[in-house]
């Protein structure tokens, strides 16, 4: 009886394989705070079952900054395996306020209000799109800072 459940559960998904044509993939933090309510703006923009995942430590800020240059690598492998392997049309980057990777990364003064926390998120994401465009030109970018109560502000 519980498989027959799961197989229930499962079957919005069924028609997926694990090559195809998806849509996205959507680039997160690691901030169990974040994980629902990206969840749900995924869900909220129609790509439910459409989108593969990619979640580290600070999302664009992880793969940009410096402090993590060791990360960079492993991003970038994973974004081009799931361009073949999925043929996604676009990356869909969503860093998020209090977010200790962007302390790590810029320093307490970077993020010390909302302010200068947007600014240094929407300098990070200029440079993550940059960066997108550069490795991947064909590849569509929407990057956003979400606050903690699931609102996302987009930056273009």
């Amino acid at each position: 009886m519980a498989a027959g459940g799961a197989s229930l559960a499962l079957a919005p998904y069924a028609a997926f394989a694990a090559e195809g044509n998806y849509e996205a993939m959507v680039l997160g933090c690691i901030d169990p705070r974040l994980q629902g309510p990206v969840r749900r703006h995924v869900v909220a923009k129609g790509l439910a079952g459409k989108y593969s995942q990619f979640v580290i430590a600070g999302a664009a800020i992880g793969v940009v900054a410096p402090a993590f240059k060791d990360w960079h690598k492993a991003f970038w492998d994973n974004l081009g395996t799931s361009i073949q392997l999925h043929h996604i049309k676009k990356i869909v980057a969503i860093d998020h306020r209090d977010c200790g990777a962007a302390k790590i990364a810029y320093g307490a003064e970077k993020v010390a209000n909302p302010k200068i926390e947007t600014e240094t998120h929407r300098e990070a994401m200029a440079e993550f799109r940059k960066q997108v465009k550069e490795k991947f030109p064909k590849l569509g970018v929407e990057t956003g800072l979400m606050a903690l109560n699931g609102q996302i502000q987009m930056f273009a």
